[in-house]
């Protein structure tokens, strides 16, 4: 992604404990484990919540189950740092496999986001009020206590012949609209508040999640400077219109990278540290996933490294271990997005790292072994469509940016799979169609490579429907469940009097 301005690094600041919160009393003291719930924010048509898990006494907890009840109308949305099942107005959240052992003195927490009026009742942990003590007189109807030994899997086992295993309820719409909001930093397309973003939008990537030095792994993200952006929201305000975009359906997700914020994952400490400083970033603002956006040199592949199904450079390895953990952290639940270059995905159709004799750039293909091993947990791959050089397609012929022709063809390969280098015998499968959206510019000033909204619809209508797709015969025939389009970005877009959404809104839900 483009954008106008130098490397912002900001220092991530955890919320103040209490600020603007109301908490429910609980005994100063109490001997044995505690809950303790506190309200963080309340923006009149639902709230956030935190309960703090707290090891009083004397003998360490291996596991621990909160269960309460809201009033009538009320329920739960989003939730993190915990598992979630309910019954009726019932609802038990269960540890994580990596956050359920407390020694004594110890704390931890975990957030929801909930619809409604009122706050929990009738709180027991594992099985005993959570201010320690008995049990209430009003007894839980909740699953057992006792939290499974082996916690479900996170994505379906996969059972060939598809290439990636069956897509799971994101909550999205059958076909999306994507866009970037520049939220850390301004440029020539002005600042957009986040409580006015239009409803249109499904996905919004938070732009930009950047580290405090290319190899550091350390990635920080703060709201642009009211020097900078004289409109900049507050955070508590910031925070509550994100709570209000998920109240809505829409997914809300931190992207990493752009143009300026190149990260290389080269050690395993900067591995742990990106796991550890982007899920402060997720936690922080209650965020529904994740985008990567690795561009320029962060994403390259040593000499030798020619298997794109068994990578051995660290950049690349670390970066799916980084991933896979964040994904386990947060469950099924986790939305993962990408936007790669053609460059590093297309591009290795002909050329892959540095080549079986060196002397290719390293970076070509380099995106496709961090998508393969991914593929199961992606929820969409959205190709940059723009600031491109011609890329050879499928008919073995090359393409420009400019037209639906470009789009029609890029987007084919990563529907019907294409052998990698040239190799028939190193095939890239393709992924589902509801993985598979394509990017492109909102304006003629947000990239090269703008198309209008008549040649963008005219792909997806040959994506979809297989018709009306000039000279190129796609591969992967028809793809009614194509899952939509990116743009950068959504402040270009109203910059541009909302032509991207206002034509491809309405065209998307027309479709099958």
């Amino acid at each position: 992604m483009r954008r106008s301005r130098s490397l912002f690094i900001g220092m991530v600041a955890a919320l103040a404990a209490g600020v603007g919160a109301v908490a429910v009393a609980m005994p100063a003291f109490a001997a044995g484990p505690t809950a303790t719930f506190v309200k963080v924010s309340d923006w009149g048509s639902g709230w956030e919540g935190r309960y703090t898990v707290t090891n009083g006494g004397s003998s360490v907890i291996s596991s621990w189950v909160v269960a309460f009840d809201l009033p009538v109308g009320s329920r739960v949305g989003t939730f993190w740092d915990a598992s979630m099942t309910s019954s009726g107005q019932r609802f038990s959240f269960v540890n994580r496999s990596w956050n359920g052992t407390l020694v004594p003195g110890a704390s931890v927490s975990f957030g929801f986001n909930a619809t409604g009026a009122g706050v929990p009742s009738n709180c027991v942990l594992n099985g005993v009020a959570c201010g320690g003590g008995t049990t209430p007189t009003t007894p839980p109807t909740t699953p057992p206590t006792t939290p499974p030994t082996t916690p479900p899997p996170t994505t379906p086992p996969v059972t060939p012949p598809p290439t990636t295993s069956p897509p799971p309820n994101t909550g999205l719409p059958k076909h999306a609209l994507i866009g970037y909001l520049h939220s850390s930093f301004a440029n020539g397309s002005g600042y957009l508040r986040m409580a006015d973003v239009p409803a249109e939008w499904d996905i919004i990537n938070l732009a930009f999640g950047e580290p405090t030095s290319v190899t550091s792994g350390d990635i920080r993200f703060q709201l642009c400077p009211v020097a900078e952006c004289p409109g900049v929201e507050t955070e508590p305000q910031f925070t509550a219109a994100i709570r209000a975009k998920q109240q809505q359906g829409k997914k809300v997700l931190i992207s990493i990278g752009g143009q300026n914020g190149q990260v290389q994952l080269t050690t395993t400490a900067a591995r742990d540290r990106f796991v550890s400083s982007v899920s402060a970033i997720i936690d922080r603002y209650g965020l529904n996933g994740l985008d990567i956006d690795f561009e320029g040199h962060s994403l390259s592949l040593n000499t030798g490294d020619t298997d794109f199904r068994n990578p051995t450079t660290p950049v690349i390895v670390n970066l799916i271990s980084a991933i896979r953990t964040l994904k386990a952290r947060y469950g099924s639940g986790f939305v993962l997005t990408m936007a790669p270059e053609t460059f590093f995905v297309q591009l290795g159709y002909q050329f892959y790292g540095s080549g079986p004799w060196g002397g290719q750039d390293p970076r070509a293909g380099s995106y496709l072994p961090v998508i393969h091993a991914l593929r199961d947990d992606i929820t969409v791959l959205h190709v940059q469509d723009y600031n491109s050089g011609p890329i050879m397609g499928l008919d073995n012929q090359y393409h420009t940016m400019g037209g639906a022709d470009f789009h029609i063809a890029m987007t084919d390969m990563l529907l019907a799979g294409f052998p990698v280098a040239g190799n028939s015998a190193n095939v890239f499968p393709g992924l589902r169609e509801d993985q598979i959206a394509f990017g492109t510019p909102a304006g003629s000033s947000a990239g090269n490579g703008y198309v209008a909204p008549a040649g963008v619809q005219q792909a997806v209508t040959c994506l979809v429907r297989g018709t009306n797709c000039g000279g190129y015969a796609p591969r992967s025939g028809t793809n009614p469940n194509f899952r939509g389009l990116m743009t950068w970005s959504i402040n270009w877009d109203r910059f541009y009097n909302w032509e991207f959404k206002n034509s491809h809104d309405p065209f998307l839900n027309s479709l099958p």
